[in-house]
């Protein structure tokens, strides 16, 4: 069983500062909406974030970031040294649109490789990802170069993509990686 490991650390710069993951998308917020479509897949769930109080009350483990200001490669790079599994599925805390299916799907993608990862016409979405502990020292290697792209690690790891045809079965209303990243974004969501 892999762990699931949500990253809710970004300063939503875009959305004036607002904690993105407890917006209300219908009945509950979109982190709930997360839980719940992780759930069906693995009971090993993790939060990594920097504001460890406001998630404690969903049940599950939350570490803050190991490294500030290390942007989402030191996040990835928290819930891989938290995780207690070989594979780790890391998702972002403003993507609603999730489906048991698609994730499950990666992570059967990533079974064999470093990183099994979803490029949609947008590019590569390394928050919705599976990373095996074995991208631990590649993503070292990163940091200690100053590199904080999440993608940045695509050239230094055996990855599997997993392109827009590939994955569009699991997109047929198109918003399977949508990001809530703007005010003008989760009015789209609603």
């Amino acid at each position: 069983m892999p762990t699931a490991a949500i990253l809710s650390g970004g300063k939503a710069r875009r959305f004036g500062g607002c904690t993105k993951a407890f917006l209300p998308i219908g009945e509950k917020s979109i982190i709930e909406h997360i839980l719940e479509t992780v759930r069906s897949i693995t009971d090993d769930i993790l939060i990594v974030t920097r504001d460890g109080p406001l998630y404690e009350a969903l049940g599950v483990p939350v570490y803050q970031d190991l490294l500030l200001e290390a942007g989402p490669l030191g996040a990835i790079y928290t819930a891989l040294n938290a995780s207690h599994t070989p594979q780790t599925l890391v998702l972002a805390a403003d993507m609603p649109f999730l489906s048991v299916s698609f994730l499950e799907y990666v992570l059967n993608a990533g079974r064999d490789v470093d990183i099994a990862i979803p490029r949609t016409r947008d590019g590569h979405q390394p928050l919705c990802a599976s990373y095996s502990s074995t991208c631990i020292s590649a993503i070292e290697r990163c940091l200690s170069e100053k590199t904080l792209k999440a993608t940045a690690l695509l050239s230094e790891t055996n990855v599997r993509e997993l392109g827009p045809q590939e994955i569009e079965p699991f997109n047929p209303h198109g918003t399977l990686c949508f990001n809530v990243n703007t005010p003008a974004d989760y009015a789209r969501a609603l």
